[in-house]
């Protein structure tokens, strides 16, 4: 197979960041116990277990290694997919037990290891049993079909978009709202400092947004990754069959956020007039905009972007909304709502990034 850059590499890094948040969080309780870091290597067995924690321990470490080995293979380098996807998975696992023992809320454990490493031949397994089913040559052959050689950031950020939305967000599918907090931590560093009063006064209360305000703001929050999306896929057959599908899984994200925040039955309560309207504004612009050269579509994406942000940062949060927060950072969401949250405030300037690489590539013209 010819040698490809394959978006499976900055994806498994992202998933190996993952495993580290997941593994280590609060990242609180920092101390030495004064004992050797590989102890818990010939340590008896633990007593107690859960099913929980030995499925999350073998199925966690999986995707990764089944990452690293597609991305191996993808890339021509199929010798090397299986040590990267045992070895690396094995070597990250060893590291984070030996963080463990440092931190007072975790307990370094050999039975966490060995189902790590296992997750690892499981997730390699999976990818040579793909290749031989010639899936990994399919999937090759239907990326060429549908995007262009050079998309590459812009389907990683596709991919982790849907993630970014789970987090709940004061506005449907409005990413990046961070100015408050960044204003408060920022105040919190520079305090009894000179540089304090060098930051904004906090001034009045921020207006809220009109109802068609926040309609024109989910509108173009969606039409922003669609952007993206066009100015990686081929052609225009290929944007008109993206179009439904990109709305209807956006829906279907948004749904699933909102059931688990508020319980399914409040899955769609995010429909809102607004929200319609957003939607209807999206369908609209994407279809007129569907044969637009592809550097102007991701001039246009840093445009929405950019207004989309600024309408954001504008507007407060409601208390219904703080109140949303609270079940996603004290209840079962625990683990996993600063992941989320960073993908949530980070994903609309890593799409600025790439967009902003797309419109000075030379060959990004066309």
């Amino acid at each position: 197979m010819a040698r490809a850059t394959s978006s499976a590499w900055p994806l498994s890094l992202l998933f190996a960041g993952l495993i580290v948040y997941a593994s280590l969080y609060p990242f609180e309780g920092w101390r030495s116990q004064g004992v050797d870091p590989l102890a818990f290597l010939w340590a008896p067995l633990p007593e107690y277990w859960t099913g929980f924690d030995v499925g999350a321990n073998l199925l966690g470490y999986a995707p990764l290694g089944l990452l690293l080995s597609l991305a191996a293979r993808r890339s021509g380098r199929a010798p090397w997919a299986w040590p990267l996807g045992v070895v690396v998975p094995a070597l990250l696992s060893l590291a984070v037990e030996i963080t463990q023992n440092y931190l007072l809320l975790r307990i370094a454990s050999n039975v966490d290891v060995a189902l790590n490493v296992a997750g690892g031949v499981l997730g390699a397994a999976l990818a040579a049993l793909l290749d031989r089913l010639g899936w990994v040559a399919h999937w090759s052959r239907w990326r060429d079909r549908w995007f262009l050689p050079s998309a590459h950031g812009g389907l990683v950020l596709l991919a982790l978009w849907p993630a970014a939305l789970l987090y709940p967000a004061s506005v449907p599918f409005g990413l990046g709202q961070v100015w408050d907090r960044t204003l408060q931590a920022t105040a919190e560093v520079l305090a009894d400092t000179p540089f304090l009063a060098w930051l904004p006064p906090a001034g009045d209360a921020p207006v809220p947004l009109s109802p068609l305000a926040e309609g024109l703001c989910v509108g173009l929050c969606l039409l922003a990754p669609l952007l993206l999306a066009y100015a990686d896929l081929r052609n225009v057959p290929r944007r008109l069959l993206f179009l439904p599908l990109f709305l209807a899984g956006a829906a279907g994200v948004a749904g699933l956020s909102s059931a688990l925040t508020y319980g399914p039955s409040h899955a769609w309560a995010w429909l809102s007039p607004p929200a319609w309207l957003g939607l209807g504004m999206a369908a609209l612009a994407g279809l007129a905009l569907v044969g637009l050269p592809r550097r102007l579509c991701a001039a246009l994406m840093l445009l929405c972007l950019a207004f989309a942000l600024g309408l954001l940062n504008r507007a407060p949060a409601s208390p219904y909304f703080a109140q949303s927060l609270e079940v996603w950072e004290q209840g079962r969401f625990i683990r996993f709502h600063g992941l989320s949250q960073w993908l949530g405030w980070l994903w609309p300037y890593a799409a600025l990034a790439v967009g902003l690489r797309a419109v000075a590539r030379p060959s990004a013209a066309g």
